[in-house]
């Protein structure tokens, strides 16, 4: 439970360095990138550990796979909420389409 808890806190961070700066275009480039290694640096803090403690329960591939979802559902939220991006229907299909690896990732065959 705890690789979970610190996956979807990783996720937030990673979103907010790589997407949160497009409210900001006016921002000089060299800003944004220093902000957002900044901000990626606390996103390392919680995904080594979320790893290293995951690894003991899952696969590389799970996890990885775990990471992706996650992301996933974050990012979603975070274009809707902050970016006001429609949610258009392809882009829940494709994400549904994705969600089927998980369905491949951890189904014991």
């Amino acid at each position: 439970m705890w690789t979970v808890i610190l996956l979807i806190i990783t996720n937030v961070f990673m979103t907010i360095a790589w997407y949160g700066h497009l409210r900001f275009k006016h921002v000089d480039l060299w800003k944004v990138i220093l902000i957002s290694w900044l901000i990626a640096f606390v996103e390392y803090c919680f995904q080594v550990p979320a790893n290293r403690l995951g690894s003991g329960q899952f696969s590389a591939a799970q996890l990885k796979t775990i990471q992706e979802i996650i992301t996933l559902v974050v990012f979603a939220i975070f274009s809707v909420v902050y970016l006001k991006e429609a949610m258009k229907w392809n882009y829940l299909a494709g994400f549904a389409c994705i969600l089927l690896a998980v369905v491949f990732i951890f189904k014991k065959w």
